[in-house]
């Protein structure tokens, strides 16, 4: 005879074991990534050289559009280097945005065989994403030797915009994952998103330009005080009413990352039947 095996069922029980799995399946998180980084530059013949060169080239355009022909003032900075100094962060959030948009679309094999916390596929895409931005970040290295233009103490402040960034990103990231599962035509809104987020950021231009009366509410774009605040740590950009923009991205950031962790977990037992 065998004794019966009581079960106690505790409120929260599942959400405590839900974040001690993805402690015990970090070795499966460490392997997607690393996956993803080889699949996404094995076939192309220039290979990793792409994480840098994408973003190069399209300073080299925006320098040429906005800094030669419009003629926007840059504060005395080279264009080159305030344009990709707002590039790398923007570039990292529209590239994260994308991959975690299709990740559970493009793991959906995996995803129904086998149990996981699926909350490691979109974050495995946004490390994927910030491995490119680290190395894409050596061009800006590069262009302040050629122009000879150093950094200051203020360059100390950059990791906290960088940890905002990836909190910014990771959120969003995780919102758009969930809502591409449950309804397949965000994944053709994702393009038109990044397009029109790239024009609405300031990363041709200072946000300076954009009239004092409504630079409170361009700064309810997060992207706003992240690239100013990059800017501001490794130029010594001056721009006005910095850190209230940066109080408001890291308050939206946050948000949009605690919402969106939400919005996942509720969303998370109906994935494989979604996909």
């Amino acid at each position: 005879m065998f004794a019966a095996k009581t079960i106690v069922i505790e409120p929260g029980r599942s959400v405590r074991h839900y974040w001690r799995d993805l402690w015990r399946y970090r070795e499966l998180f460490y392997f997607m990534a690393w996956r993803d980084l080889l699949l996404r530059y094995k076939r192309m013949t220039i290979g990793f050289a792409w994480a840098i060169l994408r973003p190069l080239l399209t300073m080299l355009v925006f320098t040429l559009v906005f800094g030669k022909l419009a003629k926007l003032p840059s504060g005395g900075i080279p264009y080159a280097i305030l344009v990709y100094a707002g590039l790398l962060p923007w570039q990292f959030f529209a590239t994260a945005f994308a991959d975690a948009g299709n990740s559970l679309t493009n793991k959906e094999t995996i995803i129904t065989k086998i149990y996981f916390p699926r909350l490691i596929i979109p974050a495995s895409a946004v490390i994927v994403s910030f491995v490119d931005f680290l190395a894409a970040s050596s061009i800006l290295v590069g262009l302040m030797v050629w122009y000879g233009f150093l950094p200051d103490g203020r360059i100390f402040a950059l990791p906290l915009f960088v940890f905002i960034l990836f909190v910014l990103t990771l959120g969003a990231g995780l919102w758009i994952s969930a809502l591409s599962a449950k309804y397949k035509d965000f994944r053709y809104v994702i393009p038109f998103i990044v397009q029109i987020g790239l024009y609405l950021s300031p990363v041709g231009f200072k946000s300076t330009l954009v009239p004092e009366m409504w630079r409170m509410v361009y700064a309810l774009n997060p992207m706003v005080g992240i690239i100013e605040g990059f800017r501001w740590s490794i130029l010594g950009a001056e721009s006005g009413g910095l850190e209230t923009s940066v109080a408001i991205s890291a308050a939206l950031s946050l948000l949009l990352l605690l919402t969106g962790m939400a919005y996942f977990r509720r969303m998370e037992s109906s994935l494989a039947e979604l996909l």
